[in-house]
């Protein structure tokens, strides 16, 4: 596995590769990498693509400093599951290259208005934006790929979806399954964070999921259904959704189809996110 630090670097490194014929998968992280993240990597494989990632924790889009300060930092366990499960080139590159003003603002900003600001956006004022900043530089950087994202993080992907979309980047956005532990709980780089009966609680975000989506409902109920499951389990709610796959745009009563339901709840001072396909039916149906 070839590892690299310097961005000129790694634009060659690209283009030498698509010269060659061969497509690149970019898979971009903020490290402490996991079970999840290695899905991704075999994904990319899978597709016939030279394996790219990125391990870079993007201080942008973090609006809370003691949260970026407790995100989980393991570059050695990083280059060993990399290396272990598929990748070909991994990419650290330095805070000064990445951003070179910070800790001042950088002038250019990408913003996704609309998909960005609901949901994690509204609850995490500025997040989307250093989401979008940050992916479409490295986008800018590799160049011509296909990138690979988990649906753990559905508005995220979402995001960067409409952001290809309307800047016509030379890129196809790969959506891979969530990746859940045992015990059903979406693996998060953030779960190490939990203690024995945190993570106990956490269970309710996907137990709630599954629940409603085992029968066909209305977005009230489906909603209803969802804070009441974590309510139950003492989980304080950031927000409970039922959105159009695309938009994200809140879903009423009157549609029907599938929708997905998106859920975000604080465990142990630990902000947890899920998601998953619901089936919506019409009112008095």
């Amino acid at each position: 596995m070839q590892r690299i630090s310097d961005l000129e670097a790694w634009r060659d490194y690209a283009h030498a590769q698509r010269t060659q014929g061969r497509h690149v998968g970019l898979v971009p992280t903020m490290g402490a990498l996991h079970q999840g993240h290695a899905s991704l990597f075999r994904a990319a494989r899978s597709n016939g693509d030279l394996v790219l990632a990125t391990v870079f924790v993007n201080p942008r889009q973090f609006n809370d400093a003691s949260d970026l300060a407790a995100y989980p930092r393991t570059p050695e366990s990083d280059v060993e599951m990399a290396e272990h499960n598929g990748v070909d080139c991994l990419v650290e590159p330095s805070l000064d290259a990445m951003w070179p003003d910070y800790p001042d603002a950088t002038p250019t900003t990408v913003s996704v208005r609309g998909i960005g600001d609901r949901l994690e956006g509204a609850g995490r004022p500025g997040h989307f934006d250093g989401v979008a900043s940050v992916i479409a530089k490295l986008f800018a950087i590799t160049g011509p790929c296909r990138a690979y994202f988990g649906e753990k993080d559905y508005q995220q992907m979402c995001v960067v979806r409409q952001m290809v979309r309307d800047l016509a980047f030379e890129v196809d956005v790969v959506g891979c399954p969530i990746v859940r532990d045992v015990d059903g709980l979406a693996i998060s780089s953030r779960n190490v964070l939990l203690s024995a009966e945190g993570r106990s609680r956490a269970l309710a975000l996907s137990r709630a999921l599954a629940l409603v989506g085992e029968q066909p409902a209305t977005a009230s109920e489906h909603r209803q259904r969802l804070e009441q499951c974590l309510g139950e389990a003492g989980v304080a709610t950031s927000y409970v959704e039922v959105a159009d796959p695309v938009t994200l745009a809140a879903s009423n009563d009157d549609e029907v189809g599938i929708r997905r339901a998106l859920v975000a709840g604080v465990v142990d001072n630990v902000r947890l996110i899920d998601n998953a396909p619901v089936t919506l039916r019409a009112r008095n149906s």
